[in-house]
């Protein structure tokens, strides 16, 4: 439960979002039928508006596009040791000072995931040797994690500085069972032995990854080149393009698109770094990171609350730096179609849950005189707005758009505006169709190598974009709608592991 629900005020913070979008819906469905003309009006308005912010959006990805080709091409270890640059934090540490401090937390994962994610730390354009890995093994599965970990030691833990094996503990108090409560755990543990190596904070920066999240061979070199670069490395988190192409070519049409969409959402934000929050894999300096105290245990969205955390402990000076060299991760599933669809939904539930962070925005901004009101409404309305829209629009667009006309009278149905709004209506989707089939052309380029012989499912992989329309209904505004919902009525969502089938 989080920690300030007990608050009456905090209590009602929790219940806005969910207040805000029901009654959008309902005010749709009362205004169709008692003033539909107006509701007209407001539904062109509406579109409008978002076909505006479609053509925004597609600006600013294939920009993050162009970065993202540009940054993967280079061999950033060969820059690093062709410029050398020198920090700027005062220690004066260069590349080779610089260690790498790896959290993996892993719940009833097969040794296969765990295998391919040691690969690719292994396989990087970057000298292992200065890795730290922490593996945190779950008290629940520590009979299974325990014996995968130590395979993963005897095959992988000699190319590393140091291989740490942490066990979480059942029941501590104060805590959630989650990836961010495995990793508080893991980096207490690893806080010790660090101290006993004598290594300076400011000279190791965290990677907290999902334990399926496998990196390109460039990341920790552009990594390393990015806090050296940075004027202010302890001030920032940096945040790479997640793309979900690990089992791409084994998982069904639906959960694909969605993931997609996933990235493609990612890569805008990484445009507009002013509005950037971290998500899912990122990283950050430890020096900052002990400073705040870790990642909050008792969080589902842990990954982006530790950016509010250190925006609020830095008085507002702290940033998300984004990265375009990408790591890749599992789209989901689980083995039976059915089965990924639920365990989708279950994940875009849970990333819906970051809506936790409007009252924890509202509650520690208000009292907060050091960060300018600027920067604190610019983070609070990106996040509300970004989660009413996820909640609301594709509902509002797809199926409420045509309501008032059904419910308006003959005399409505004359005028010139209700005569015209279904063309008008039909020409703002057909134009945003476009953006729809530029994204689906880019999602084509992104795709790793098809299986051999099988080249024709590029083909599918194109086709399978017309299910979007759906998708950002059954897997974008109702497990929105349904987080908003449980924070509003206090059925506070637990984290939930999803399955990974190889």
């Amino acid at each position: 439960m989080p920690r300030l629900s007990h608050k009456p005020l905090y209590r009602f913070l929790e219940t806005i979002p969910a207040l805000l979008v029901w009654g959008t819906f309902a005010g749709a469905i009362v205004l169709s039928y008692f003033a539909p003309l107006i509701a007209i009006y407001l539904i062109i308005l509406f579109d409008l508006y978002w076909l505006i912010k479609a053509i925004y959006w597609l600006v600013y990805l294939f920009n993050s596009y162009r970065n993202f080709r540009r940054d993967t091409f280079i061999d950033w270890l060969a820059k690093l040791k062709g410029e050398n640059p020198v920090s700027r934090d005062g220690m004066q540490s260069a590349w080779n000072d610089l260690y790498h401090l790896i959290f993996l937390p892993t719940y009833q994962e097969s040794f296969e995931v765990l295998d391919t994610t040691f690969k690719g730390l292994v396989a990087s354009n970057y000298p292992s040797e200065k890795f730290m890995v922490a593996l945190g093994v779950e008290e629940g599965d520590k009979e299974n994690g325990l014996a995968i970990a130590e395979q993963i030691r005897q095959k992988y833990g000699h190319r590393f500085f140091k291989f740490w094996v942490t066990v979480h503990p059942k029941g501590l108090p104060g805590e959630q069972p989650g990836k961010g409560s495995n990793n508080v755990w893991a980096a207490r543990q690893a806080k010790i032995q660090i101290d006993k190596l004598g290594i300076p904070y400011e000279r190791i920066i965290v990677s907290a990854f999902d334990i399926d999240t496998i990196v390109h061979k460039e990341y920790f070199g552009h990594l390393a080149y990015k806090f050296l670069t940075h004027p202010k490395p302890h001030h920032t988190s940096y945040q790479p393009v997640a793309l979900f192409n690990n089992n791409i070519w084994q998982s069904n049409p639906i959960t694909r698109t969605i993931s997609n969409g996933t990235t493609f959402w990612l890569l805008t934000d990484l445009s507009r770094p002013d509005r950037l929050f971290t998500f899912s894999s990122h990283s950050m300096s430890w020096k900052t990171l002990v400073a705040v105290g870790f990642w909050e245990p008792d969080l589902v969205t842990e990954d982006s609350r530790i950016f509010l955390q250190c925006l609020l402990h830095c008085h507002g000076d702290y940033t998300v730096t984004p990265m375009y060299v990408p790591v890749s991760m599992d789209t989901v599933e689980t083995g039976s179609f059915f089965g990924s669809l639920a365990a989708v939904y279950r994940q875009q539930r849970r990333w819906a849950w970051g809506i936790e962070h409007f009252p924890y925005m509202v509650w520690h901004f208000r009292g907060n005189k050091e960060i300018p009101f600027a920067k604190k409404f610019k983070y609070f309305f990106n996040v509300a707005e970004g989660m009413y829209s996820w909640a609301t629009a594709p509902i509002l667009i797809i199926l409420l758009g045509r309501l008032p006309l059904y419910f308006a009278d003959r005399g409505t149905q004359e005028t010139v505006i209700a005569q015209n709004a279904p063309f008008v209506l039909d020409w703002l989707l057909t134009t945003a169709l476009v953006g729809l089939f530029a994204t689906a052309i880019l999602s084509i380029v992104l795709l790793p190598p098809a299986p051999k012989g099988e080249r024709y499912r590029y083909l599918y992989m194109l086709l399978q974009w017309a299910l979007f329309p759906v998708n950002m209904i059954l897997f974008g505004s109702i497990p929105a709608i349904d987080a908003q919902t449980r924070l509003a009525t206090g059925r506070y969502l637990g984290f939930n592991v999803t399955k990974k089938n190889r």
